[in-house]
């Protein structure tokens, strides 16, 4: 009797620890102290996965944004600048550092290969770049985006702004660049400069797109040693690099706002960029191009109908004036812009741009480092009768003698 409750004592424990088993270490399920099994999560990974939607389609034009855009708008505009330059060797010579010397030394020409950026901005084919890049050009090649090459024609340049005017003659309509307004730019708004630096528009015939902001405008430097005339330039951190020279500096909207021109480098290496680029204002740019088109070059020639005259010290006593910084205005002609500027005879001039004048040298040597032309303010602070005050004088075409 004990020995068969036994038994059955025996079964009955075995069928409930098989229970236990199957219930706590089924393959299903894992061990019992197991908070989230391994195949439950990868089973329930691979389910939400094969049920989540594709992405919407918010998510993919969220990539697109203005910067994109821009690019987008300008790209097709761009042009890679092949030219082939004519430069003057002097070889070495141990007299060569003598001044005297210098002037006997053989000099024989030799043919150099370079590169820069353009932009085209007329269905027709006229192409802005900077002057530098095809200086001395005894031939000059345009790449367009996709590879399409033509010989370009140099129409007009100007040394001293450092900007030159191509034509490529093509049988179809070419896309062009919209110019936008330079006197308009932002402190802190987004740029873009595209271009061709390294030769690298020439591995896939695109141009390169670097972005940055505008880090300050009306950048005087005035005439260089080399004798071009950099005003109001644009002050951008987008990455400039050798080659992106004649290229556009673009704002958001898609309009060219500068044409990117030198760099400041922090080495020997004058092509490598530390974030101070530099760029000429569109508006500056518009109107060197009008005389490009036109003359081929750049019409300097410009009237005032202003006559002045040192200041000494007589004279100054004369006028009952104390001071002799300045010079006086001696005559101003009947219906001249400075007659429309209130600038009268007796008047004494003692600033222009806000540069100190103390003399006439002053004078042409400011005009010249504002590299002034027809259609330029002179702003001039004058005084008269005790009182200081400002007056702007736009410079006019000379009248028919």
């Amino acid at each position: 009797m004990l020995r068969s409750l036994g038994k059955g004592v025996l079964v009955a424990l075995l069928i409930v620890g098989a229970y236990v088993v199957g219930r706590f270490y089924s393959p299903e399920f894992g061990p019992a102290n197991s908070h989230q099994p391994t195949r439950v999560v990868e089973a329930g990974l691979t389910a939400a996965a094969a049920a989540a939607p594709p992405a919407p389609a918010g998510v993919a034009r969220s990539r697109q944004n203005a910067i994109t855009r821009a690019v987008a708008k300008v790209s097709p505009a761009v042009v890679g600048i092949n030219v082939t330059q004519i430069r003057e060797v002097t070889p070495w010579n141990p007299f060569f550092e003598d001044p005297f010397f210098r002037p006997f030394l053989p000099r024989y020409q030799q043919l150099v290969k370079s590169l820069g950026s353009g932009f085209i901005i007329s269905r027709d084919g006229y192409i802005v770049t900077n002057e530098h890049v095809v200086h001395n050009a005894a031939k000059v090649v345009v790449t367009l985006p996709g590879g399409e090459r033509h010989p370009a024609q140099i129409v007009g340049a100007d040394y001293v702004t450092d900007l030159a005017l191509l034509k490529i003659d093509v049988n179809h309509d070419l896309p062009y660049a919209e110019m936008g307004n330079s006197d308009d730019i932002i402190i802190g708004e987004w740029v873009i400069a595209l271009g061709n630096p390294f030769g690298l528009f020439e591995i896939n015939a695109e141009p390169i797109v670097t972005v940055g902001v505008v880090s300050a405008v009306n950048q005087d430097f005035g005439r260089q040693v080399s004798d071009r005339v950099y005003q109001d330039m644009i002050q951008t951190d987008a990455a400039v690099n050798g080659g992106n020279s004649g290229g556009p500096l673009v704002n958001s909207l898609g309009e060219v706002i500068g044409v990117n021109t030198w760099i400041i480098s922090g080495s020997q290496n004058t092509t490598a960029n530390i974030g101070l680029n530099f760029a000429i204002p569109i508006n500056r740019v518009k109107r060197i191009i009008r005389d490009l088109k036109q003359y081929g070059a750049v019409n300097r020639r410009f009237w005032t109908g202003l006559e002045v005259d040192n200041l000494n010290p007589l004279v100054a006593r004369f006028l009952g004036i104390r001071r002799t910084d300045g010079v006086i205005v001696t005559n101003v002609e009947k219906g001249s812009p400075a007659q429309r500027a209130g600038i009268r005879a007796g008047d004494v001039i003692t600033a222009i741009n806000g540069q100190p004048v103390h003399n006439t040298d002053d004078v042409w040597a400011v005009i010249e480092n504002e590299d002034a032309k027809v259609g330029d303010i002179l702003k001039l602070k004058i005084y008269r009768s005790g009182r200081t005050f400002t007056t702007d004088l736009r410079l006019e075409e000379p009248p028919a003698r």
